[in-house]
C-alpha cells in the first residue's frame, strides 16, 4: 500500500506510463496477464526436473509433444516469448512490399511485419470497432474486406493472414469457428497461409463452447484441436494461455518451412532445440499446456473476469461488451469525453486510476497504435481503451472487489482528469518508455 502522495511522486517519475511504474510502486498489478500468472505445483515440481543440455533436453521433447497433442502442430520451434515467433515468421514469409491482413492488428506483431516491408490491413468485422455491439464473435474476420484487398493487390503479394485468437486489441474478442473455417476455404483457394495467434487460443475456445451453435457439447481442448486444424501454422506465447512466466513458440506443418526458421532460431533465439529458453522453463510450458484446457480451470479463470466486468457496467462504467477472457476494457473515450484523442485519454485515464489506488493498468489505444510510417501523424483508431488485465491464479475475489472501487471513483471524478502530452516518444513501439505531462 501507498499513500496519494506517494503516488503522485511515483506517477511523476514515470512521466504518467505505468509501463515505467516500479512493481514495488504498485498494489494490484493489473499491467498485463503475460508473463506475470502463478504457476502450479505440478509446474513447479516440473522446474526441478530441467535437462540443461545444450542440445537435445528431454524438456524439449515434452514441450513438442505438449504441442502436437494439444494444438496439433508436428513442428516445433520453441522462442523464448511470443514475439520472437513473430520475428522469425515475418523473416521466413514477407518479402518487402507484400501486404498481410489480419483481424485488427497488435502491437508487436505489426511492428515485424512493417520491419519485414510489409503492409498491415485490418480485416476485422465493423462491430469490432464498436465497444458497444454485443456481437458475440466480434472477432471475426469480414471475408469482403479480406476478398476485396486480395483483388486488390494479387494473391501472390499476400504471404498469409494472421488470426488472432482472441483479439487483444478489440477488447479479448473471440473468432468463431465457422468464420476461420471460411478464412481458411477462402485462403487455401488462393494459396494464402493461415497464421494463427494461439496466445489466447484456450479462451477463445471456451468462448467458442459457450456461444457457438453445435458447441455446447464439446470440450475446450477439443475445440482447440479444431481451431488449430485450419491453421497453417501458429505464433504462441506461452506467457498467457500456459501459465508460465516466460516461454513462446512457432508451430508449422509444412517441414520445409520449419527447416528455414530453425536456422533462424538459431541466430536470434538459440538452438533450435531451445531457442533462448532453459530446460526447465520448457517444461513448465509443458505441464502448463496440459493445465490450461482443464474445464475447471477455464471457467473459473474466464468468470473472474467476468465478475470484475458485471461489477463496473452494474455501476453504468462504460466497458467494452461482451465481455471478453482475459481482461475487462474500460472505454476511456466514453469516459473522458472532455478530452480531446490527441490528449490521450486512455493513458490519462490509466494514470488517474493509479493516482487513485495503486492500481496498474495498461493504455490500449492512440499511443499503442503508434503514428503512420508513411505521413508521421497519429493513429487514431476507434477503440480508445484502458486495460484491465487479470493474471491467472494470483488474485482473488477481493481484490477484484477493490478494483471495480477504485474504477468507480475515478468515474465519479472524471471531470478532474487532465489530458497528456507527450515529452519523450521512442520511434518503435513508444507505449512501453514514452513519456508525458499533464496539458
Amino acid at each position: 500500500m501507498t499513500t496519494h502522495a506517494d503516488r503522485v511522486a511515483y506517477l511523476h517519475e514515470a512521466g504518467f506510463n505505468t509501463f515505467l511504474l516500479r512493481s514495488e510502486d504498485v498494489y494490484i498489478d493489473l499491467l498485463t496477464d503475460s508473463g506475470t500468472n502463478a504457476m502450479s505445483d505440478r509446474q513447479w515440481a516440473g522446474m526441478m526436473m530441467g535437462d540443461e543440455a545444450y542440445a537435445g533436453s528431454r524438456n524439449f521433447y515434452a514441450l513438442e509433444e505438449a504441442v502436437r497433442t494439444y494444438y496439433g502442430f508436428p513442428e516445433l520451434i520453441p522462442t523464448h516469448q511470443g514475439r520472437g515467433a513473430e520475428n522469425i515468421l515475418s523473416k521466413i514469409l514477407i518479402k518487402p512490399g507484400d501486404h498481410v491482413p489480419g483481424n485488427m492488428y497488435f502491437t508487436t506483431t505489426r511492428a515485424h511485419q512493417e520491419l519485414a516491408g510489409a503492409t498491415f490491413h485490418d480485416v476485422i468485422i465493423d462491430d469490432a470497432h464498436d465497444p458497444a455491439s454485443n456481437h458475440p464473435f466480434k472477432g471475426d474476420v469480414d471475408l469482403a474486406k479480406f476478398e476485396a484487398l486480395v483483388r486488390e493487390v494479387g494473391a501472390d503479394r499476400v504471404p498469409y493472414i494472421t488470426v488472432s485468437a482472441t483479439v487483444n486489441l478489440a477488447g479479448g474478442q473471440p473468432i468463431s469457428l465457422a468464420n476461420l473455417r471460411a478464412v481458411a476455404e477462402y485462403s487455401r483457394a488462393h494459396g494464402i497461409k493461415v497464421i494463427l495467434d494461439a496466445t489466447r487460443a484456450v479462451e477463445n475456445a471456451w468462448f467458442i463452447q459457450q456461444r457457438e451453435p453445435g458447441m455446447a457439447g464439446v470440450t475446450v481442448a477439443e475445440i482447440l484441436k479444431q481451431l488449430c486444424a485450419l491453421a497453417d501454422g501458429a505464433t504462441m506465447s506461452g506467457k498467457k494461455d500456459s501459465l508460465v512466466n516466460i516461454g513462446g513458440w512457432l508451430g508449422l506443418r509444412d517441414p520445409r518451412l520449419a527447416e528455414k526458421a530453425r536456422g533462424l532460431v538459431v541466430l536470434y533465439e538459440g538452438l533450435h532445440t531451445y531457442g533462448g529458453l532453459a530446460g526447465r522453463d520448457m517444461e513448465a510450458m509443458a505441464i502448463g499446456i496440459g493445465e490450461s484446457v482443464q474445464e475447471d480451470y477455464i471457467r473459473s479463470r474466464i468468470g473472474q473476469v467476468h465478475y470484475l466486468g458485471q461489477k463496473l457496467i452494474d455501476a453504468g462504467v462504460p466497458v467494452v461488451r461482451p465481455l471478453g477472457g482475459h481482461a475487462v476494457f474500460l472505454d476511456a473515450a466514453a469516459i473522458l469525453d472532455h478530452l480531446p484523442r490527441e490528449e490521450f485519454p486512455a493513458q490519462a485515464l490509466a494514470a488517474a486510476l493509479y493516482l487513485e489506488s495503486g492500481v496498474r493498468s495498461m493504455e490500449r489505444g492512440a499511443v499503442s497504435a503508434g503514428r503512420d510510417p508513411e505521413t508521421g501523424e497519429n493513429r487514431y483508431p476507434a477503440l480508445e481503451l484502458v486495460r484491465l488485465t487479470i493474471p491467472r491464479r494470483v488474485y482473488t475475489q477481493a481484490h477484484m472487489d477493490v478494483v471495480a472501487e477504485s474504477v468507480i471513483e475515478v468515474v465519479e471524478q472524471r471531470a478532474g482528469v487532465r489530458g497528456l502530452r507527450f515529452t519523450y516518444e521512442p520511434e518503435l513501439l513508444r507505449f512501453f518508455q514514452a513519456r508525458f505531462e499533464e496539458t
